[in-house]
């Protein structure tokens, strides 16, 4: 347990935590949204500080980072707790689950992560938002040994706490749900508005941190074609054509066992609206699909893959190996030789 940070204290002991866009106002012995930040005398803790459920390492391509570090290898680490209490969560046993973690401080994290031979750190599985004060510490430690962090997030936080790690931070991946769509939102995630969403990704992009935009296609309550238009065309738009966009196909999980898997049709239409609207890498998840990555200018195979996994880049100097023109590549700096 440690002493939230974002918060202010009200009068009766009550507190409002200013970490995410819930803003929740808590009364004396009683948590958030999220169920892990506690007003405790008032003063606001963060329950699942040290309460680490997972520290494994995966390939980067799994949170899903394709045109970060490709190849790497990242330590991905999560607590207990979320702001979003989706129905369909793949996670939900470590998302919506008991306060039963391992204590581990944010330098045995990072000895774990530099043993296990990661080149990165991922905040992962849940919400990093709600684990802050445990992610913020850990990855100032992180990147003062020269590992690179990664959020993996839903993008419900304030602006404030993303300025402040900004500095820290190499990239995020923001999941979206359904596109985005509100009523979807509402019925399966108890998320009043998306609009947090959009600001947060804007400052992430201020801050200067990488970013790569996910879209689960839910079949018949998620997957509407207009709704996929409308979040391709605000990426492009304010975040640019060289955004990754990866469509990720649903599985029944938890409270959502009638919905079959999403038609892999779906997502191939998914990709055709992005691409026919100028969008330069653009994936499909959850699929046996190798992804590669192409050159926007020439179309050459910068980044072989095969099931996901980096086999092959052909590149110089960061730049597409063929034409010499640059490629919206990121933390380069990690792979060492540029090869696996």
């Amino acid at each position: 347990m440690k002493e939230a940070r974002f918060y202010e204290e009200l009068e009766g002991e009550k507190v409002k935590c200013r970490l995410c866009p819930w803003n929740c106002q808590i009364s004396e012995r009683e948590r958030g949204v999220c169920g892990v930040r506690e007003n405790r005398e008032g003063k606001l803790y963060s329950l699942s500080y040290d309460n680490l459920k997972s520290g494994t390492t995966d390939p980067i391509e799994k949170k899903p980072l394709f045109n970060f570090a490709p190849g790497t290898r990242t330590y991905s680490i999560c607590t207990p707790g979320c702001n979003w209490k989706c129905k369909y969560c793949q996670n939900w046993q470590l998302s919506q689950g008991s306060l039963n973690g391992k204590s581990v401080s944010p330098e045995e994290i990072v000895e774990a992560a530099k043993n296990s031979g990661a080149r990165g750190i991922s905040y992962t599985y849940t919400e990093p938002a709600i684990f802050y004060e445990l992610a913020y510490e850990t990855a100032k430690l992180a990147k003062e040994e020269g590992l690179y962090n990664t959020f993996v997030t839903n993008g419900y936080i304030n602006p404030q706490p993303i300025k402040e790690i900004g500095p820290h931070l190499d990239a995020v991946t923001v999941d979206f749900k359904g596109s985005g769509d509100e009523e979807f939102l509402k019925e399966f995630a108890g998320v009043p508005s998306v609009d947090p969403v959009y600001t947060a990704i804007k400052e992430y992009r201020d801050q200067g941190v990488h970013v790569e935009i996910t879209d689960l296609i839910v079949p018949r309550v998620g997957d509407s074609e207009a709704k996929i238009e409308q979040l391709v065309n605000w990426v492009r738009n304010n975040l640019g054509a060289g955004t990754p966009l990866h469509f990720l196909r649903f599985y029944p999980a938890n409270e959502v066992q009638e919905l079959p898997p999403t038609d892999v049709s779906k997502l191939e239409a998914a990709r055709e609206i992005a691409e026919s609207a100028g969008m330069e890498y653009v994936y499909l998840g959850n699929v046996r699909r190798n992804n590669d990555t192409r050159c926007p200018s020439c179309g050459n195979k910068v980044v072989n893959r095969s099931a996901g996994r980096l086999m092959e880049l052909d590149l110089k100097d960061g730049r597409c190996a063929q034409c010499w023109e640059e490629v919206g590549l990121a933390g380069l700096e990690w792979v060492e030789g540029k090869r696996p």
